[in-house]
């Protein structure tokens, strides 16, 4: 009886969490706060040095549940892209989450690395985490946030987000292997780096369009009833992702291709699917994000308060202009929208979640690591979203809001 009592408890501490977030959103939208960013202070109220002081220090089980979550959010975000927006700009955000990210990544770890003192493959690694933007973040805050802006800057950052986490995975797999190996191992030389981002990529694509194409045909063939057709495509997204990992691909980017192709195919029952995936996308970010507040324990935050900040500010100022700069030189944009493009460089759950992979490993220092790459996830919601609607205005980007008739879709047959 004592264990049912105590089941019975953890399951209305979840839930109870997962309504507290829910709820959290009306006084974000009332504040302008981003709302990762409250979905993440819940987590830390419940957490250790919080109100309901829970511990939970479980890295896996954060990892697990990001990953999936992520793949939620990645399939929800292609399957709203249309292919002309995709088409427009392809070319820089290819480069800029390729080439961007290495830029991104060797800045950011050579200034903590002569800042801070760290070790330089450690500093390379906490580069290395933070060399992706969010896409979670970003599709947020351009979404759902209110912040229109020009079609070609917002299709930049949105496909980019989508595109850039292969390469940082990558990277931190390799740095992490490169600290805990025991000297045995021969170091990997640039064409086997290469090659390995290659195959990650060429999988997650494949798996992507050949998934999408079979969740096209079943969601076109198959006859279910209607509540059942958009969990249907919500598990083609997730199975898809999986399946991608398992055969060493890049699971997030399969996801967000599966994404593409179910979105601009337009199966019978797209409506209701996109309704669907758009509420457990929420679930996902609110149960993300609150589980990564509650994996923080703020009292061990405060050690390594100036030198996350000093790592955010090298990010922010210093590494992000720098891959903008240097990768969408050849594409003629303008000065306002290269101001704009590096500041929407927004850092969420996917560094924090490759930050769990050194303590899992047990890579020297991952703790610390992780509280730096924590510290600026918190600072880069809380300043860049934050002031994201404002810099847009300033710069002439933001579009006026579009207020039309409220449109309803009938899928006839």
């Amino acid at each position: 009886m004592a264990e049912i009592a105590l089941i019975n408890l953890l399951l209305l501490l979840g839930v109870g969490l997962l309504l507290a977030g829910i709820l959290s959103s009306l006084l974000a939208m009332r504040m302008g706060a981003p709302l990762l960013l409250m979905f993440l202070g819940i987590g830390m109220l419940a957490g250790e040095n919080g109100l309901l002081g829970i511990r939970f220090s479980d890295y896996r089980t954060t990892y697990l549940v990001g990953t999936l979550s992520l793949s939620l959010i990645l399939f929800d975000g292609g399957m709203r892209t249309r292919l002309s927006t995709f088409r427009l700009a392809l070319a820089p955000a290819l480069l800029l989450s390729t080439a961007g990210v290495v830029i991104t990544a060797l800045v950011t770890g050579l200034a903590a690395w002569w800042w801070l003192g760290l070790p330089l493959l450690g500093a390379l690694l906490v580069g290395s985490v933070l060399g992706s933007t969010d896409a979670a973040a970003v599709m947020l805050l351009l979404r759902g946030g209110g912040v229109q802006v020009d079609q070609r800057v917002g299709a930049l950052l949105e496909v980019e987000s989508g595109l850039n986490d292969p390469m940082a995975v990558m990277l931190t797999i390799l740095l992490v292997g490169l600290l805990t190996v025991g000297g045995s191992e021969v170091e990997p030389s640039a064409a086997e780096l290469a090659l390995f981002l290659l195959h990650q990529a060429v999988i997650g694509v494949a798996a992507g369009l050949a998934g999408g194409a079979i969740a096209v045909l079943g969601l076109s063939r198959l006859q279910l009833t209607e509540g059942l057709r958009p969990a249907l495509a919500v598990t083609f997204g997730l199975t898809i992702a999986t399946a991608s990992a398992v055969l060493d691909g890049s699971g997030l980017l399969a996801a967000y291709v599966a994404g593409l192709v179910i979105g601009n195919r337009r199966p019978p029952g797209i409506a209701a699917v996109l309704d669907f995936s758009e509420a457990a996308t929420w679930i996902a970010q609110i149960g993300m994000f609150t589980l990564i507040g509650l994996l923080v324990t703020p009292a061990r935050l405060v050690g390594d308060l100036k030198a996350g900040l000093l790592v955010f500010a090298a990010l922010t100022l210093l590494a992000r202009p720098a891959a903008v700069v240097l990768c969408l030189a050849p594409f003629r944009f303008s000065l306002r929208e290269h101001v704009f493009a590096a500041w929407v460089g927004l850092r969420g759950s996917v560094a924090v979640l490759l930050a769990a992979i050194p303590a899992v490993a047990a890579v020297p220092q991952g703790e610390r690591y992780f509280h730096l790459v924590f510290i600026a996830v918190v600072a880069s919601l809380l300043l860049q979203g934050w002031t994201l609607r404002r810099l847009a205005h300033a710069l002439g980007l933001l579009l006026p809001a579009r207020h039309g008739v409220a449109r309803t879709v009938l899928d006839l047959p």
